[in-house]
């Protein structure tokens, strides 16, 4: 019905202007009254797409829901809806590859990735990273001269293997998630860049797992982990990507084998997975 008034109204406002007797400030008005509807006309089209994406998110989701969304209670699952649909309304995903289509199934298994890390927290959607480039399988990194699964880019970009990424997915308990990974690249980036998200990790937490982590990384070269991958973390980035894999898939074992790098983890997320917690979402100094 509102798709009418917009050619009535300017119909109307050109009838107006060759009418006789009708000044310039008449037509003035009407103008502003086009526009103005015409501007209120927008938003309610867009309002009304954007409810109707958001509707089809949550539909996907409850029909592909994930290990960790099906484990929370009814309010943290909405909690999670919510959030999971403004991620994805905020992001661009690309498709790169011949024949390759991003969907919303794939949207959503990405997108959940993040909610999952950032539930435990204050609400963050890493603006800094806008955009997501999919591809079909691993691709030739220009930046880095080798074939990669994933990687996340500071000029904005997160970049995935679907192939790897679905392989991640599959088994929820083997400690090896691409999404997560590269979703624990993001989080710890997002934190120092200097926008409207900036320091939003807790800082005592942030900054005993700073020095947990590298004395970890320095004893396991000597007393070797069961987590090889832990093992040979190169740097402080990868080690904490790689525990917050462990963390969420294999959470009871690294309790038990890392007591000390678990907890600074729980503390840090605010989530405690091997007793199947997410505690209340808090503000992070």
């Amino acid at each position: 019905m509102l798709l009418i008034v917009r050619p009535i109204i300017l119909v109307t406002l050109l009838c107006l202007t060759f009418s006789p007797g009708v000044s310039a400030a008449d037509l003035l008005f009407a103008a502003v009254v086009f526009y103005g509807l015409d501007f209120l006309l927008r938003r309610w089209l867009q309002a009304n797409k954007r409810k109707e994406e958001a509707a089809h998110i949550r539909l996907v989701l409850q029909l592909h829901p994930t290990p960790y969304y099906k484990a929370l209670n009814q309010q943290q699952q909405l909690e999670f809806e919510d959030r999971l649909v403004r991620f994805i309304q905020l992001k661009q995903f690309v498709p790169r590859g011949k024949g390759m289509e991003v969907t919303t199934e794939m949207k959503v298994k990405i997108a959940a990735c993040a909610v999952q890390l950032t539930l435990g927290l204050r609400e963050i959607h890493f603006a800094h990273f806008k955009t997501f480039i999919i591809y079909p399988d691993r691709y030739y990194s220009t930046i880095y001269k080798q074939y990669h699964c994933g990687e996340v880019n500071m000029r904005g970009l997160i970049v995935l293997s679907w192939r790897d990424f679905e392989i991640g997915n599959y088994n929820p308990k083997d400690g090896l998630n691409l999404g997560l990974h590269e979703m624990a690249h993001a989080l710890h980036l997002e934190n120092s860049i200097r926008n409207q998200e900036y320091d939003f990790l807790n800082r005592a937490y942030l900054q005993h797992w700073t020095v947990l982590s590298e004395s970890e990384r320095q004893r396991m070269q000597l007393e070797k982990s069961i987590f090889r991958r832990l093992c040979t973390a190169p740097d402080e980035h990868e080690f904490f990507a790689v525990a917050v894999e462990l963390f969420f898939e294999l959470p009871q074992l690294l309790k038990q084998e890392h007591p000390e790098i678990y907890s600074s983890l729980a503390r840090l997320l605010n989530q405690d997975p091997a007793a199947k917690v997410t505690h209340q979402i808090i503000q992070t100094a």
